[in-house]
């Protein structure tokens, strides 16, 4: 059997095989509600063989959108639309996951199908922002709120409740972003975050609220689900976040029950100087697997099966994430099963175009 398609087990979920749908924004939704959009685009990924499809960022509460147009979790209206998507991925064989966030001082921009990343003005339904510090992300842009203890309180409860609305919605995955520059990444930083008290300062301190986020979750989800964090690895500039922070961040998140780490990098620094290339983040996920002994989930310009494949066999990560090859591909895993001469069973509606053993696609 080829690594890609083992089966992989995290707590009580099997995950048929290690591709799995990174999440994606969509910019789609209406005050959060998930609609058919989401159906189809998640839904013929499930179709396509996915052994995991995490939704989009599903902000936990208004002012912790990236833009007006976000997918939500902040109200059990919510829930209904949800529920139909999850149904639907695992009646086609696959695990539904979601990711919870928290956009912080990257919230309430324009979406990029409007336009671009300006700020939205008030009469597009934009908000203030909330950060650790009272630092733009942009010299010159807006400037966020420092959150003070009631916010920060605040930030937990809606962690906590939109994790038990993902369970009432059929989630069985559930992923925490503390990446890309948004709200628990900014903490994590320090180049966003300059506070002097507990959630200030030192790795500990900095670190203090993404382990928070954790344990509020944990009150409301199941032990015998799986828990993912994304981070991003490193900031990619002097005086940022490392990947020598990622390790040992690693290290402490296993203590806490975290299953899975999603390594990507970057998104606090405008305009950084990330040298992208095919799989230039898998480096990230090597060390975090071999060095603080996690289970890890490796994404970025990940695009052949080979490429996918010699990562799984070099031991670098444990599952692989892809996004854009996904929107190219819906189909990828029924691609990559013969390619890699696996008998992967086809939805039977589309049996009769499966491809037979060394018959060209």
């Amino acid at each position: 059997m080829s690594f890609l398609f083992s089966p992989i087990t995290i707590r009580s979920i099997q995950l048929k095989n290690r591709l799995v749908v990174s999440p994606m924004c969509q910019y789609s939704s209406v005050d959060g509600f998930a609609n058919d959009w989401h159906l189809v685009h998640l839904g013929s990924r499930a179709v396509g063989g996915a052994g995991l499809i995490i939704s989009e960022a599903a902000a936990v509460s208004p002012e912790g959108r990236i833009t007006p147009d976000d997918l939500g979790i902040w109200a059990d209206e919510h829930i209904a639309n949800l529920k139909r998507i999850t149904h639907f991925i695992q009646q086609n064989g696959s695990v539904a996951g979601i990711q919870l966030a928290h956009a912080g001082r990257k919230a309430s921009h324009r979406s990029p199908l409007k336009g671009g990343t300006a700020i939205a003005p008030t009469e597009e339904g934009g908000w203030q922002t909330v950060a650790p510090s009272a630092i733009p992300f942009d010299e010159g842009g807006p400037l966020p709120t420092a959150l003070t203890n009631d916010g920060i309180e605040k930030v937990l409860a809606d962690f906590e409740a939109a994790a038990r609305r993902a369970l009432d919605a059929g989630f069985q995955v559930v992923e925490i972003h503390a990446a890309h520059g948004y709200l628990l990444h900014e903490f994590m930083s320090p180049l966003s975050n300059q506070r002097t008290d507990n959630y200030g300062g030192s790795f500990e301190n900095r670190i203090r609220l993404l382990l928070d986020v954790i344990a509020r979750v944990q009150t409301v989800w199941p032990k015998d689900l799986p828990l993912f964090v994304r981070i991003s690895a490193t900031d990619w500039t002097e005086g940022g976040w490392t990947a020598d922070d990622s390790v040992l961040l690693a290290t402490v998140l296993k203590d806490k029950g975290v299953d899975v780490i999603d390594c990507s990098t970057g998104g606090n620094v405008p305009r950084a100087s990330i040298p992208t290339a095919p799989g230039y983040q898998v480096s990230f996920a090597d060390r975090i697997k071999n060095e603080a002994g996690m289970t890890t989930a490796a994404v970025g310009l990940i695009t052949s099966v080979e490429q996918a494949e010699a990562i799984l066999a070099n031991g670098q990560a444990d599952l692989i994430l892809l996004a854009r090859e996904f929107l190219r591909s819906p189909y990828f895993p029924l691609q990559a099963a013969h390619e890699l001469e696996e008998d992967m069973p086809w939805p039977v509606q589309y049996e009769r175009a499966k491809p037979r053993k060394h018959q060209p696609r």
